[in-house]
């Protein structure tokens, strides 16, 4: 019988935050995995960090990125007018002699900011950098989880307007690629290796672009009946499938688009001359 004299009860955990809480399951062990799941936040982590560093040094060099018929896809389109003179090229000169910075800086914000907002690139900063959560199964150390409901990650919701910027470049960097069945001389009818670096790479950053979440919802989303809209339909089947791919595809794209800047940098640069087909 209680007499009003016993000590208070405790609480045998102390109080904590985050996935720790009292309303969670009281397991002691960090994650119960028993593989290797480490190695595969740590691989992301490496290939953007590389991507980072490389795209950074590229696009800060303001050098070596055209090299007749081939333009470097992080200055396409140039739109300043400190730009290197391109025959018949994407050069634009919307902004004046005043923009001092490389023209790198005003293109690549477009593409930087769809794979930034990209739902399958959130998931591998997010584990590989910020451990939120690193892997499945495996706790976050973070007290604290808001989600993407706050400034500055509430900002990931407009991927879709960077999706039809994305569009817009793609279709600029398909014109490039045409440019590049020229030669030097800037005559048609003419085929390089860095021509089939850049059909490689515009076939899959349209793979990569259509391949997007926004693009398959734009496609398909808000119909209550397939049967009454079957080109949607048809459509939404088509993105679907490579829907399915489009990590694979967001890599893959990645690198190509690396290497084709590489390419156009070798060129340009003359440490590599580029081998004609015909």
């Amino acid at each position: 019988m209680a007499t009003g004299t016993e000590p208070p009860a405790t609480d045998p955990q102390p109080r904590r935050t985050g996935v720790r809480t009292g309303t969670r399951a009281a397991i002691a062990a960090p994650h119960l995995r028993t593989d290797r799941w480490w190695p595969a936040p740590a691989a992301t982590a490496a290939g953007l960090l590389a991507f980072v560093v490389y795209s950074t040094w590229r696009a800060l060099s303001n050098a070596d990125y055209y090299a007749a018929p081939y333009i470097s896809p992080f200055y396409s389109p140039c739109l300043a007018e400190n730009c290197e003179p391109m025959h018949g090229g994407p050069d634009w000169q919307l902004f004046g002699s005043w923009w001092g910075l490389s023209p790198a800086i005003l293109i690549l914000i477009f593409p930087l900011g769809f794979r930034l907002t990209c739902y399958y690139y959130r998931k591998a900063y997010y584990r590989s950098f910020w451990a939120s959560p690193p892997a499945c199964a495996v706790a976050e150390p973070h007290k604290k989880y808001s989600g993407e409901t706050r400034f500055p990650l509430v900002l990931q919701n407009i991927h879709r307007y960077f999706f039809y910027a994305a569009l817009l470049v793609a279709g600029v960097l398909t014109y490039d690629t045409v440019l590049a069945f020229r030669d030097e001389h800037h005559a048609w009818g003419h085929m390089g290796l860095g021509t089939l670096v850049f059909l490689v790479n515009i076939a899959l950053i349209w793979a990569y672009t259509l391949s997007c979440h926004s693009c398959r919802h734009i496609v398909g989303g808000k119909l209550t009946h397939f049967s009454r809209h079957p080109v949607r339909y048809r459509m939404w089947q088509w993105v679907s499938r490579l829907n399915a791919r489009h990590m694979q595809l967001a890599w893959a794209s990645l690198v190509s688009v690396a290497v084709a800047d590489l390419y156009v940098y070798l060129v340009a640069s003359g440490a590599f001359d580029d081998p004609r087909f015909f």
